[in-house]
């Protein structure tokens, strides 16, 4: 993307999102375009936060999170502070992801075995049902 300023349908175009998906995140205090009347204009840096916005979105972060995070970018210390609660939000947040695989797994194997025995069920039902014909 050039050094030039986007507009809502470019923005929109090159992330693969909705002109309202641009508007809430403004809302939120996550993007901060320049306004010229109902026009939005989206510099550099707006594009860089949608990236990272939508990166943490999928991720799990809740825009709570990523807007903390966003804002730690200008405290003057070369991002150290922003890098390094990021780290620790995505330590967090990896463990979570970790424990719900882990939890699905579990229910996955158990929703096997609950099927092979419900198989064998019907198997013996439909094998005395004939022998009773």
């Amino acid at each position: 993307m050039s050094e030039k300023t986007l507009t809502i349908r470019e923005m929109c175009e090159a992330f693969s999102v909705t002109p309202r998906t641009l508007r809430f995140y403004e809302a939120k205090e996550l993007l901060f375009p320049i306004r010229q009347g109902q026009k939005r204009l989206f510099t550099k840096r707006d594009r860089a936060r949608l990236k990272l916005i939508l990166r943490g979105k999928r991720f799990g972060f809740s825009l709570e999170e990523i807007r903390q995070l966003l804002d730690l970018y200008d405290m003057g210390d070369q991002q150290q502070t922003q890098l390094a609660r990021t780290y620790e939000v995505a330590r967090a947040r990896l463990a979570d992801m970790e424990s719900q695989r882990n939890e699905l797994t579990e229910a996955i194997d158990d929703l096997k075995n609950q099927l092979k025995w419900g198989e064998k069920m019907l198997a013996s039902m439909n094998t005395t049902s004939k022998a009773a014909q």
